[in-house]
């Protein structure tokens, strides 16, 4: 692990799970920094928007927020909110789009909470709310999370429901109305978790370099199936050129 750090693994495996001609739906910090990744990595062709309406944007620094001047350089589009959330429910466009997102809670069917902590009434601790990822949730075809790796955070239910994973299970989101769609992949600073197509259960998938098993799910608390878990390979040189120095090199995202 001396030559690259947890963060940066976590970013190369976020941009690998984007695929050539995607349109990517991303926020902000590593969800943008693997959005900008991909379009060297794994997807030269795919398309990056965001929720403010910069759709196709020419990211050469990586931006500090969504709302940043730096989103809007060579777009196809600076259009506004609803231009950007038309386009990902689009029923023509919306099949390959794939959504990024993050949370403070998650559940075993990929539900997620970023309103409470305690008591949605008397709060522990209150959070931004869903802005629009209960609509990314709910009408893109592919989601991908990012999640710290800590039991505080994956829990067995949420103190708070903002945005649909695939809900109690199989039939889950069509018995609530909603179209095809679902969390894929959850990429955390220790592995990738992803969902069984039968289930719609959590299980373990990859696990990074240093890490075991055990040690995910000592991070956890609910168990998941790990029989079919593999070493995720390290970054290559090459990645982590394009992390560093085209991506991020004053480390804004990544850190020091």
């Amino acid at each position: 692990m001396s030559d690259y750090t947890l963060r940066e693994m976590m970013a190369v495996a976020a941009a690998r799970e984007i695929k050539d001609g995607d349109i990517v739906f991303c926020g902000t910090g590593i969800s943008m920094l693997a959005a900008m990744a991909a379009k060297y990595i794994s997807a030269p062709n795919s398309t990056i928007f965001f929720e403010t309406g910069a759709i196709d944007s020419k990211l050469e620094e990586v931006p500090l927020a969504v709302g940043d001047p730096r989103v809007m350089y060579h777009t196809a589009v600076n259009g506004s909110l609803a231009d950007s959330f038309a386009t990902m429910q689009n029923r023509f466009t919306g099949r390959r789009v794939v959504g990024i997102m993050g949370a403070a809670q998650i559940d075993p069917h990929g539900n997620l909470n970023s309103t409470v902590i305690g008591d949605y009434s008397a709060p522990q601790v209150r959070f931004s709310g869903s802005g629009g990822a209960c609509d990314v949730a709910s009408f893109v075809q592919r989601t991908i999370i990012f999640m710290q790796h800590e039991k505080r955070k994956f829990v067995r239910k949420l103190d708070y429901l903002t945005s649909p994973g695939w809900m109690d299970g199989p039939n889950g989101r069509d018995e609530e109305g909603l179209p095809p769609g679902g969390p894929e992949s959850v990429i955390t600073n220790l592995g990738i978790m992803r969902f069984d197509h039968t289930s719609r259960r959590m299980f373990l998938d990859g696990f990074y370099p240093g890490v075991t098993p055990r040690q995910i799910l000592g991070n956890m608390d609910f168990g998941v199936e790990t029989d079919h878990a593999r070493p995720v390979k390290p970054p290559t040189h090459e990645e982590l050129e394009i992390l560093r120095k085209r991506c991020d090199p004053q480390r804004l995202i990544l850190g020091a």
